[in-house]
């Protein structure tokens, strides 16, 4: 249990270091870079840099684990700690226990976090660098809904009402009816309209036919469970969703005929990829030397950070890639921490493979 609690403090105070020093690094180069965009208010500029560090601990949280990993072990060898532990009967999988519990708990509260706004912070911030607003407007929103066509003029998500509301519904190919509206309001699953205009064109083209008809509605209810969010999120091809908003949005539009593909992408990144920080930590583990005598420290650390700044480049390459619908979700964020994993197993196959050899042989 003392080693256990010894190891864990090591490997969170590394931790915190890595995580506080690349978020800093990362919220100073956009500070340079955005100064003379910011708002002139100080308190908009501190909830701006408060939203960028949220921001860069999305970003940085998985790689810190590994980075941390990389420096526990570099002192554990250097110190001559971990051939220690291995004198006083300590296995691989028990010194290691405490660095992968420490991390798997760190990646629940990371997701976790994503069912908060935490996930949206980015937007937050760019959002207040350019309108001085947590969320800004959208406008011009086109969308289909159970065959319906529907249009915004402008969406407020936050006050949840939108302005200049065109509603088209089709059967078979035929416009049925026309509606327009000034205003609607998202209340108890659905979007309130208070006054709106409604259009029928003729049945057919005959000449003794009704022709178009006219008329006035009051307190209407349309477009169930559409929320402000799911509309501001997904149609504009927003991808920072948070665990409910992208959830609620497969279940709605999972049988509108819309791509769904982005929300899909969205949620396995949230879920899945941040899983390859204990992947990689397992992997330098069993190449880590007992002794600083048997290996170049500086050679391991370089070539650990080095392998963990690609695999991680690639697999957001192909996230974003995903995101952009040119990989299917499955093959750009799933298979390849799939194939991670299959390599850690390979990898910690083989000292067993030497071990039964050895026994054979002797």
């Amino acid at each position: 249990m003392l080693a256990f609690t010894t190891l864990s403090l090591l490997y969170l105070r590394y931790f915190s270091i890595v995580l506080i020093a690349l978020c800093s690094f990362m919220v100073g180069f956009d500070l340079m870079d955005n100064a003379s965009e910011l708002p002139n208010s100080a308190n908009l500029v501190l909830i701006y840099i408060m939203y960028k560090y949220f921001y860069a601990i999305d970003m940085m949280l998985p790689i810190s684990l590994i980075f941390a990993i990389i420096a526990s072990l570099v002192e554990l060898v250097r110190s001559n700690a971990l051939a220690a532990y291995y004198a006083l009967g300590y296995s691989k999988s028990r010194i290691m226990a405490p660095f992968l519990s420490v991390a798997g708990l760190l990646i629940v509260i990371y997701i976790a976090l994503h069912a908060t706004n935490f996930a949206r912070s980015n937007e937050f911030a760019n959002n207040l660098r350019e309108t001085s607003q947590f969320i800004r407007p959208t406008s011009n929103l086109f969308f289909t809904h159970e065959g319906s066509y529907i249009y915004f003029g402008n969406l407020y998500p936050l006050s949840k009402r939108a302005e200049d509301i065109r509603i088209f519904r089709f059967e078979k190919g035929t416009l049925k009816e026309a509606l327009s509206a000034k205003e609607a309001v998202y209340d108890n699953g659905y979007w309130n309209i208070k006054k709106a205009h409604l259009i029928r064109p003729p049945e057919g083209f005959d000449l003794k036919a009704l022709g178009i008809t006219t008329e006035a509605k009051e307190n209407l209810k349309v477009l169930r469970d559409f929320k402000p969010k799911i509309l501001d999120q997904v149609y504009e091809g927003k991808a920072n969703f948070t665990i409910g908003d992208g959830l609620d949005a497969l279940e709605l539009l999972e049988n509108q005929n819309v791509d769904v593909a982005k929300i899909t992408s969205a949620m396995y990144r949230i879920f899945i990829t941040p899983w390859f920080a204990p992947i990689l930590m397992v992997l330098f583990f069993t190449y880590a030397p007992v002794s600083a005598r048997f290996l170049n420290l500086s050679f391991f650390s370089f070539g650990a950070i080095l392998v963990t700044l690609i695999v991680w480049g690639v697999l957001f390459m192909l996230g974003e890639l995903s995101n952009n619908k040119t990989l299917i979700p499955e093959m750009g964020i799933i298979a390849p921490i799939i194939l991670l994993c299959c390599v850690m197993l390979w990898r910690l196959g083989n000292p067993l493979r030497r071990v039964r050899v050895k026994s054979r042989q002797n």
